[in-house]
């Protein structure tokens, strides 16, 4: 197995390296990156590895910046001294959280977790790939039910403008600019949503395309996008997801 692993201390890095190769020396680390610039840099040249380990805060920034500018499908173990940004992980290929100083019995606890994650979709591979020729148009999300003061209201899909991720809470927003507060991760709603109306733009935003009002363009060979109902903050499509933007702009 091919593993890589993000740590900025090196001290760590060479610990973990040798509790893998003392539980399983058929771990093969590809590489040892200690940025999030060093990362992006390295998964842009070399085939993504079966598994990385990553801890969180590295010296340019937190390490979930990763995502925003590479995609990722291999599972994750985080590996960080804090135990804040837990729910977060999980948002980004998180199959285990292990706490510094890592005890052996919970890294081979997390190595087995992966064999089995492995082993599951190995064995039902084909129905992975077969999934969206077989999902209907219709199992999609059609409405939310959210809570507004004590009484509920439905909204439908179609007229949700955007979601968006602020202090541990998601929150979403109608075309007449009503906000609603939701119990779900981001991730967890993308899945719902029909692809072909809304677009993760990045780690906090989920817009509707007919949200998009305007798409500039922005230093560096990023976008700026302009919303409605407006917002307070820029909304910036990145370098790296340019490309994928806009060939969903023109399905």
């Amino acid at each position: 197995m091919t593993v890589i692993i993000v740590e900025d201390e090196k001290p760590a890095a060479e610990k973990l390296m040798k509790s893998l190769a003392s539980i399983d020396p058929n771990i093969q680390v590809a590489a040892v990156l200690p940025s999030v610039k060093d990362t992006v840099s390295w998964l842009h040249q070399n085939p993504v590895p079966e598994l990385i380990f990553m801890d969180i805060e590295l010296t340019d920034g937190l390490s979930f910046r990763v995502f925003e500018k590479v995609s990722i499908n291999c599972p994750v173990i985080f590996v960080t001294a804090y135990d804040e940004y837990w729910q977060e992980a999980f948002e980004h290929n998180s199959i285990d959280y292990l706490l510094k100083p890592v005890k052996m019995e919970k890294l081979e606890a997390a190595l087995k977790k992966y064999d089995k994650v492995k082993q599951y979709f190995s064995a039902n591979y084909q129905n992975l790939v077969n999934w969206p020729n077989t999902n209907p148009a219709g199992s999609f999300k059609k409405r939310f039910l959210v809570k507004r003061g004590t009484d509920y209201q439905s909204i439908r899909t179609e007229d949700i403008a955007y979601f968006y991720a602020a202090h541990k809470l998601v929150c979403m927003v109608d075309n007449k600019a009503q906000k609603f507060i939701l119990d779900q991760s981001l991730s967890d709603i993308e899945n719902q949503l029909d692809p072909a109306m809304f677009y993760r733009v990045n780690r906090k935003y989920l817009l509707n395309m007919s949200a998009i009002k305007k798409i500039k363009s922005y230093p560096k060979s990023k976008l700026l996008l302009e919303v409605e109902p407006p917002l307070h903050e820029e909304v910036i499509i990145s370098q790296e997801n340019v490309s994928a933007f806009k060939a969903w702009m023109g399905q």
